[in-house]
């Protein structure tokens, strides 16, 4: 995903996303208009409206307990132009629909929400937000029914996607995420003049070693990056482009390990590998062992330009997101980066980690990090 912040005014703020499979949309939330509209490829998919009511998914007078002002989902009825005119939503423009949501109200961790009658489908989409996870009704029995409480830890856990349709994170055969920096950029054309963030996208590719040739892409840069000073003071495997081949041919025959190359716009940067802890040399140092499909990630960054707090907190944060995405079992996520590396750390803080221990591997003092799937998910840092 694409995303762009745009502050219009103080009562306004507009987003716009390029969704996985391509799709543009752009929604709008507007504390003064009654009707915001959600668009996706320039076509209006529905609208909501802020109704002058608020609700909890916990019926109590508890004040740490947030009341949230109800969201009415409506098709796109008040649209005058045919072209335009929809009476239904389908469910994988429902899921965007729930995604823009979060991201205008991403420091709520639930968003009441009513699906108007008007909407032709409203039993189906109402059933699909249930059943897939991504909302439940209110937890008293006395409480009324009609809201659904969207939960945010759900949605970036991937609910509503597999199995529904193929907009989600993770279709068949990619392993694409897309965070984004603020960078500003520049657009002109004759009938656009504009300054923007920059469209970046992270993407995490499988190693492409091309058995039988000599070297690809993917290799080269291995090479040329394990061969700088700096990633070999961490790494410790400089040498020829020969033991590079050797190296990342005994982990693409592992099974436990998923070697890949992370790009920025399709610009490789650096490398990792995400590992089954329980077959990985981490296992014994993990105090009281790792669980049956807990992750471990190891990584590098190749190219200076890439480098950096900003960008560092999002490739970790995607890797651990996938981590979780990935396999429902997964229950926690760990690292292991040496203990001095006081930058490394700060990010692993940055992500919901704590350290577990501190241990000696031969050749370096590591700390050991976790974040439980819960923790993540509950946390707003995606």
């Amino acid at each position: 995903m694409h995303c762009t912040d745009i502050s219009v005014s103080d009562d306004q703020k507009v987003d716009n996303f390029i969704l996985p499979d391509g799709a543009v949309m752009t929604a709008k939330a507007d504390s003064v208009s009654p009707t915001n509209f959600i668009h996706i490829d320039e076509l209006i998919v529905c609208e909501y409206h802020l109704l002058d009511r608020t609700t909890q998914l916990f019926e109590t007078t508890a004040s740490h307990v947030p009341s949230f002002q109800v969201i009415e989902i409506l098709s796109s009825s008040q649209v005058s132009s045919p072209q335009t005119y929809r009476n239904d939503i389908s469910v994988k423009d429902m899921w965007a629909t729930v995604y823009a949501l979060f991201t205008l109200y991403h420091n709520q961790e639930t968003i009441p929400v009513v699906l108007s009658q008007k909407i032709n489908n409203s039993e189906e989409l109402r059933s699909y937000l249930l059943r897939s996870g991504l909302g439940r009704t209110a937890h008293a029995p006395t409480a009324s029914k009609e809201e659904i409480y969207l939960h945010r830890a759900t949605f970036w856990q991937g609910a509503g996607t597999q199995g529904y349709h193929s907009r989600g994170w993770l279709p068949p055969s990619s392993f694409s995420v897309a965070p984004f920096p603020f960078i500003p950029s520049f657009t002109r054309t004759p009938t656009v003049i504009s300054g923007h963030p920059r469209r970046e996208t992270l993407e995490f590719t499988y190693f492409d070693l091309r058995s039988g040739s000599n070297t690809s892409e993917h290799l080269d840069f291995f090479h040329r990056w394990h061969n700088s000073e700096r990633v070999n003071k961490g790494w410790g495997e400089r040498g020829s482009l020969e033991k590079h081949r050797a190296y990342i041919t005994e982990i693409t025959n592992d099974p436990g390990v998923l070697p890949v190359i992370m790009s920025w716009n399709g610009n490789p940067m650096g490398y990792a590998e995400i590992t089954y802890l329980k077959e990985n040399h981490v296992a014994p140092y993990i105090p009281g062992g790792p669980g049956d499909w807990d992750r471990g990630i190891h990584v590098l960054v190749g190219e200076d330009k890439f480098r950096g707090a900003v960008r560092t907190s999002l490739w970790h944060r995607a890797l651990i997101h996938y981590c979780f995405l990935a396999d429902l079992r997964t229950e926690s996520v760990m690292t292991e980066p040496r203990a001095d590396n006081s930058s490394i750390i700060k990010v692993e803080f940055d992500s919901a980690m704590h350290i577990r221990t501190i241990f000696d591997f031969p050749y370096k003092r590591s700390a050991l990090f976790r974040v439980p799937r819960y923790r993540f998910f509950r946390l707003d840092l995606l």
